[in-house]
């Protein structure tokens, strides 16, 4: 595929929802030097595989990735497979426990299969930076480190704020910024795509290359996206997560559950949709257009279509006994031997669907106030239910279950 000639139509394009360029000068002589000589662009993202499953946080470069793909340009997808053991600092305000190799290997072979979603796979070069990280001779990491002070990256926010406080910071995370930079320096890339968090590492990038005399890269940073609760980062680690290997049923539902107030930031860092058609719809009608739109993209139209109809069947049918649970959730029988049961107890057993993963998990929806029982929010965490009796239960927005102990 050729580079696309228009050089402001490229520019238009890659500035949709990045938060900095830098610099937007620099990228447009880029472009324009790549239209000349018609050679692509090289283009790098990193992603440390830290967990199996990409989610639509994730996607948010990898769009944009897409969006560099689309105008003629070659991609790289690096798996941080090295770093991945090391682990990012940025945003931590205390060590992360370090993966095992196997532990990293396994997340990372998920992350090649599920990158093809978004991605023309056969266009993307895929690479591991064990590569080349793993294979450093004392002098060339010497070499590397002799290119960057202490002083420099103390600099940056988190590590600041954690030598003020007194909390470790490892060697292993001061090296990581330089060994991710080292990664621009061996692609050679003109341009490097990463959060909002990691714009201490990229700038690293630049610098790091004009010290290995190589033209620096321009750093685009793109914005973090809220999960489901719409406060934290979408992470695994926050269980406010949509991952894109989801049932097409339960990606719906948790969009449907968005705050409305992450409608418009969801169509614009995850869709291509002009944000001026949403501009005037009702909040609903808005969110189940995103919710249809965007399980369109990992699912078949028809996947899209069933979960919209079982979603309107189920969860806006709502019960007259507690105003909020849908009707058609079957009654699960429980029998236990006590006079009651722990709140905490039930709703890890399978008969319960399983509406919770485990006590700690229990604990922090307790804290958040997404446990209802018959309409009543539980803050208390040794909640129990008494026999014979029917107890509609909610978890979170789109986790129901009816049960009656005896």
């Amino acid at each position: 595929m050729a580079v696309l000639k228009d050089v402001d139509k490229q520019i238009q394009i890659i500035k949709r929802a990045a938060v900095e360029i830098i610099s937007e000068e620099g990228l447009r002589k880029k472009i324009e030097n790549s239209v000349k000589l018609n050679r692509p662009l090289i283009i790098k993202a990193g992603f440390d595989p830290s967990a199996p499953d990409i989610h639509l946080g994730h996607t948010v470069l990898l769009r944009k990735l897409r969006h560099f793909q689309q105008l003629g340009h070659r991609i790289i997808f690096l798996i941080g497979d090295f770093t991945a053991m090391i682990g990012d600092p940025s945003g931590r305000d205390e060590m992360r426990p370090r993966l095992t190799k196997t532990q990293v290997l396994a997340n990372a072979k998920t992350y090649q299969k599920q990158v093809g979603k978004i991605l023309d796979i056969k266009k993307v070069k895929i690479v591991f930076n064990s590569a080349w990280l793993a294979k450093l001779t004392t002098d060339e990491m010497a070499q590397l480190l002799s290119k960057y002070t202490v002083a420099r990256v103390l600099e940056r926010d988190d590590f600041l704020k954690r030598y003020k406080e007194g909390k470790d910071i490892s060697m292993l995370e001061f090296f990581y910024p330089l060994l991710q930079a080292y990664d621009s320096v061996v692609l050679r890339a003109d341009v490097e795509l990463g959060g909002t968090d990691q714009k201490f590492n990229l700038l690293m990038g630049r610098t790091i290359q004009e010290r290995y005399g190589q033209d620096s890269q321009t750093v685009i940073t793109m914005p973090l996206l809220e999960g489901t609760d719409g406060v934290q980062k979408m992470s695994k680690s926050y269980a406010n997560y949509i991952g894109i290997n989801e049932p097409a049923g339960d990606m719906y539902g948790k969009i449907m559950s968005l705050p409305d107030k992450l409608i418009e930031k969801y169509y614009e860092l995850l869709t291509d949709i002009d944000l001026t058609s949403i501009k005037d719809m009702h909040p609903m009608e808005a969110k189940k257009r995103l919710a249809k739109e965007i399980v369109c993209q990992y699912h078949r139209e028809k996947k899209a279509l069933e979960a919209q109809t079982n979603f309107e069947k189920i969860f806006q049918e709502r019960d007259p006994f507690t105003g909020v649970e849908p009707r058609d959730i079957p009654v699960n029988l429980i029998t236990t031997a006590e006079e009651g049961l722990l709140l905490s107890n039930l709703l890890c057993l399978p008969q319960a669907l399983n509406l919770v993963k485990s006590k700690s998990e229990f604990r922090r929806l307790i804290g958040q106030g997404a446990v209802t029982v018959n309409a009543e929010r539980i803050t208390d965490l040794n909640y129990r239910l008494e026999p014979n009796k029917e107890y509609c239960i909610k978890v979170g927005k789109t986790r129901f279950s009816k049960i009656v102990l005896r």
